[in-house]
């Protein structure tokens, strides 16, 4: 099963650097991706992990999925977490999983 649009994204967001552990802190990586939102973004490298949402991929064009960050939110909100960065929240929403399997 191919995750993302094309083979160019699929590098672009794989870290292969053996002087970085994260993504924001390498000055080589340009794209995001973060599966639980399933939302990519381009890395503006200010020393933090800021992105900067895209809707289309750069190398083949393709649309990409609409950020579940708003989704995200929603779904906890409505099983009683009203701050998921200080609660304990189901381990299948720090994934994907939680919207894989819908």
């Amino acid at each position: 099963m191919k995750k993302h649009c094309c083979q160019e994204m699929e590098s672009s967001i794989a870290l292969n650097c053996d002087q970085h552990q994260d993504v924001y802190q390498c000055p080589e990586m340009l794209v995001s991706y973060i599966p639980k939102f399933d939302e990519y973004g381009l890395i503006i490298h200010d020393g933090g992990s800021s992105s900067l949402e895209i809707n289309y991929c750069p190398w083949c064009g393709s649309k990409l999925p609409e950020s579940k960050r708003d989704a995200w939110f929603d779904k906890l909100e409505e099983m009683g977490f009203d701050d998921p960065s200080e609660q304990n929240i189901p381990i299948e929403f720090k994934s994907d999983a939680w919207h894989r399997n819908t």
